[in-house]
């Protein structure tokens, strides 16, 4: 099971980073904790983590207007964590593009 999905890189989560550089966002699995959140990412981008925030989000109601009616459907639900790195390190998520 992977614990991170994928980074958040958005405009809003672009100007947290700017405005605190060790702080970076990340899609993760539902039922990971701050603990192994920690570890995947220390494991992965090889950084030292400080501090993990999480947060649940449930998933929206859609609807749309179709010819043969409304159709109505849910987006999926997700956990989202703020991981605040040590003093000085960085994530970049755009070295190897």
């Amino acid at each position: 099971m992977a614990i991170i999905i994928k980074p958040i890189i958005t405009e809003k989560q672009t100007a947290v980073t700017d405005k605190t550089p060790n702080r970076f966002g990340f899609r993760v699995s539902p039922d990971a904790n701050k603990l192994e959140i920690k570890k995947a990412v220390e494991s992965m981008y090889s950084v030292t983590v400080v501090d993990v925030n999480t947060m649940n989000y449930r998933g929206k109601q859609k609807s749309r207007y179709t010819k043969s009616g409304i159709i109505n459907g849910r987006q999926a639900s997700y956990k989202k964590a703020i991981v605040t790195l040590k003093e000085g390190e960085i994530i970049d998520f755009f070295s190897n593009i």
